[in-house]
């Protein structure tokens, strides 16, 4: 690689590292504690100072460790912290009665006060870790000026726009996405390591290991959590105080649920025990990991459902009101652990795909749609009333609804999208 590209890499990969680190860090909080007092651009100029002083000392430590550590051993090394800073950033930050103070009683020159600030509230906080991290992977001048322009973007972002995304992105919502992609460049890392530590291809390792024999009994072991989890949702989605509908659009959801769970879990349990043999089209380790990767977005979305099912029922029992769940993923989607459910089971069936997994899949979106147009929201309808009416209108079923209807109704009526 000639030395230009190497600095641009090096310059892109920090860059995006270090953008996202900020990304909910208290340095973006002060950032906007200072805007409120001085002018954006004295901010944005004393950001820039700090960072540049406190990423050159970073850069220069981690050249220092990759000049004399094996590289396998840093890349392994870096993995353990980037999946550390994604801990950090899944906890969160937020600023100190004194930081707060600092930030808002500071006197003298603005733009020396931003930078001894900024300087000070940087050394030792995880971005300048993770410039450390970066710098034993990467030429030293590429990590510095692309940590610095990463670090400077996202708190001119916070100055900028910080208030507008507060109002439409919850701060949890971007400290779980930011502690994702931590683990994720962790996790890439880890492989890299592993791989040149034991001279094997990360690849070549995963393909022995992922062979239909163990898609299958991953597959299973994730479809019994989202069959459990389901159970669970549709005991808790029940209307309080009346018993399960007995009607016959009631009595075939749960049989096709029925069937379909039973196949659902038949067709890995079968390629498992090598007693049935995937389509062997799409027999491949990729897939695998792709399908293992929907699977449990699917069981975590179900999960996320059900505890603020719980949540919006202990609300309930506080006030002594029915009260209809419209928070968190509810926001966008009316039945997230139903959409959760189907994601599952169409990952399990990436993972190990079968004609029976097929049907089994075919059954279950039957299924849902007619718990849910002909049961579920009928009965919330009748319940709330024009609570739910208007909360259909705005809300899409099982996908975010793009543009609201114009005119609010049932959910059965023509007008209503199926997503």
């Amino acid at each position: 690689m000639c030395p230009v590209d190497g600095f641009l890499l090096a310059c892109a990969v920090s860059a995006a590292v270090v953008f996202v680190a900020e990304l909910g860090d208290k340095s973006q909080l002060m950032a906007l504690a200072f805007a409120t007092r001085y002018r954006a651009w004295t901010v944005i100029v004393g950001i820039t100072v700090a960072t540049s002083v406190v990423h050159l000392l970073s850069v220069a430590v981690g050249h220092g460790l990759g000049a004399a550590l094996p590289t396998g051993w840093i890349s392994l090394i870096a993995a353990v912290m980037f999946l550390g800073f994604g801990a950090w950033t899944l906890r969160g930050d937020s600023l100190s009665d004194s930081e707060q103070a600092k930030a808002a009683r500071v006197g003298g020159s603005a733009l020396l006060a931003v930078t001894v600030a900024f300087f000070l509230a940087e050394l030792g906080d995880k971005t300048m870790l993770a410039t450390i991290t970066l710098a034993t992977q990467y030429g030293w001048a590429g990590v510095w000026v692309g940590s610095t322009i990463g670090m400077v973007a996202a708190d001119a972002l916070a100055i900028v726009v910080g208030r507008q995304l507060g109002k439409r992105l919850p701060e949890r919502t971007i400290a779980i996405g930011a502690a994702v992609l931590f683990v994720v460049f962790g996790l890439g890392l880890a492989a890299e390591a592993v791989a040149e530590l034991t001279q094997v291809p990360v690849w070549s390792a995963v393909a022995a290991v992922l062979d239909h024999h163990a898609a299958g009994w991953i597959a299973l072991g994730i479809g019994l959590a989202a069959v459990l989890l389901g159970a669970w949702g549709r005991h808790l989605a029940q209307v309080p105080g009346r018993r399960p509908s007995a009607g016959a659009a009631a009595g075939w959801a749960r049989g096709l649920f029925a069937v379909a769970t039973v196949l659902g879990l038949a067709a890995p349990l079968l390629v498992g025990t090598d007693v049935l043999d995937p389509i062997a089209l799409f027999d491949d380790p990729g897939l695998v990991v792709i399908g293992a990767g929907l699977a449990l977005l699917g069981v975590s979305l179900l999960l996320a459902a059900q505890a603020q099912v719980v949540q919006a029922q202990i609300a309930a029992a506080r006030s002594g009101d029915r009260v209809l769940a419209t928070g968190g993923l509810r926001r966008w989607v009316r039945h997230p652990g139903l959409t959760g459910t189907v994601l599952a089971m169409s990952g399990t069936l990436v993972m190990v795909p079968t004609v029976l997994g097929v049907l089994a899949a075919v059954l279950l979106v039957v299924a849902v749609q007619v718990q849910v147009r002909a049961v579920r929201e009928p009965a919330l309808a009748r319940l709330h009333g024009e609570t739910y009416t208007d909360y259909a209108a705005r809300t899409g079923r099982f996908l975010p609804r793009v543009t609201p209807v114009e005119h609010p109704g049932l959910p059965h009526r023509e007008h209503m999208r199926v997503g």
